[in-house]
């Protein structure tokens, strides 16, 4: 991923926080048939290995996890929030015109070699966390062990999970630091004003560090 100086981001926890706040991820791999990528939820558990790991699953009819059973390297793309940003947003345009649109977006690329999970007990953890952890508050959450136990089983036949140790992460916050503060504060005001709820999210991430 191409990263200016100015928004690469190296904090581990902050890296972190981005994939927690990404709700549905890019899974890519090359292998003999070429590229490929399936949109998937993962989860991140930080207290495994020293960059975290990511786990996750494959319908077992996606060829792309014999891939992840050969090793090699797969890339995991995260992309939290991003927004259009109009040269309206900016206050200094009424003294120079020589502007033009962009985009503000935060990225995580993680890389890592995966090991495949075909067991019942594996899978039936990894489903059940990602379950419980997008049921949250929900007035009536569900469980994983709301559904017929044999039906369970016959879908976890279906699956099969990873997890990936991530060994190396690469992060970008393209959040207007080209920008002077007025210019940038007009930005984050104009998303967090704007009715698209997705410009909302920039704004609000444009407010931390």
């Amino acid at each position: 991923m191409h990263i200016a100086a100015a928004n690469r981001e190296e904090d581990l926890q902050c890296l972190h926080d981005h994939i927690g706040q990404t709700r549905l991820a890019i899974l890519v791999t090359h292998g003999v048939h070429g590229l490929q990528a399936t949109h998937l939820p993962v989860l991140l558990d930080p207290q495994q290995g020293p960059k975290g790991t990511l786990y996750g699953h494959l319908a077992r009819a996606n060829r792309q996890w014999q891939v992840l059973a050969e090793g090699g390297e797969a890339l995991l793309v995260f992309t939290p929030a991003d927004a259009y940003v109009s040269p309206g947003y900016y206050p200094s345009k009424l003294d120079n015109p020589r502007t033009v649109p962009t985009w503000n977006y935060v990225a995580v690329h993680a890389y890592g070699k995966a090991e495949v999970i075909d067991e019942a007990p594996g899978l039936l953890d990894i489903v059940s966390r990602l379950t419980d952890r997008h049921e949250q508050g929900r007035a009536k959450p569900w469980s994983v062990a709301d559904a017929p136990a044999d039906y369970i089983d016959g879908m976890l036949k279906a699956i099969v999970g990873f997890a990936l140790p991530i060994e190396r992460l690469e992060g970008s916050r393209k959040l207007s630091q080209n920008r002077s503060a007025v210019d940038h504060d007009g930005v984050r005001t104009g998303l967090a004003n704007s009715p698209d709820p997705l410009d909302n999210q920039l704004a609000a991430l444009m407010r931390q560090p």
